[in-house]
């Protein structure tokens, strides 16, 4: 049985893309995280993001909530796991467990997206403190960093460089 029809077997909903096998950028990435004593797998721009998800190598996991992926738009057939919920952002107690859940299992290399990429080190270091092994974090997030006047998405983040993404 290949990795990926065992992943699918083992979580039918899990996205049909997800396999336990470590592709060698990720590799390279996690062992420079490593030598710099990061507390998870590393960071991965969202361009090398994009071609690792498309190649159906990784799978590419928002953790923002439902109202920015709703109203801000998303990444098409990225699973969803709220790393924080509603407007005060309350932490999502079940975060590792939803994310361990959808994935499959806790070897399944996985990239963790939000609007800045902040709380996606903080979701991902949860995850590794629990226990997850590959789980990294998309830097720039899904809009980017603040400008000078106060705006997203006008000098980095998913979105900014063209990459796909839908709006509900």
């Amino acid at each position: 049985m290949s990795s990926l029809s065992s992943v699918a077997a083992l979580n039918p909903e899990a996205s049909p893309a997800i396999t336990r096998e470590l592709p060698p950028e990720l590799a390279q990435i996690r062992a420079q995280a490593m030598a710099d004593g990061l507390p998870y797998a590393g960071g991965i721009g969202p361009q090398q993001a994009w071609e690792l998800v498309a190649a159906g190598k990784v799978v590419l996991v928002d953790v923002r909530t439902a109202e920015e992926r709703k109203f801000v738009g998303h990444v098409p057939d990225s699973l969803h796991v709220a790393w924080a919920t509603g407007t005060s952002l309350s932490r999502n107690p079940r975060f590792v467990r939803e994310l361990e859940s959808k994935l499959g299992g806790k070897d399944v290399p996985a990239l963790l997206l939000c609007r800045s990429g902040k709380r996606s080190v903080a979701a991902a270091e949860a995850a590794t403190k629990a226990g997850l092994s590959c789980i990294f974090n998309v830097l720039e997030g899904f809009e980017g960093e603040l400008d000078a006047d106060q705006q997203r998405g006008k000098a980095d983040g998913w979105r900014f460089h063209g990459l796909p993404w839908v709006q509900d």
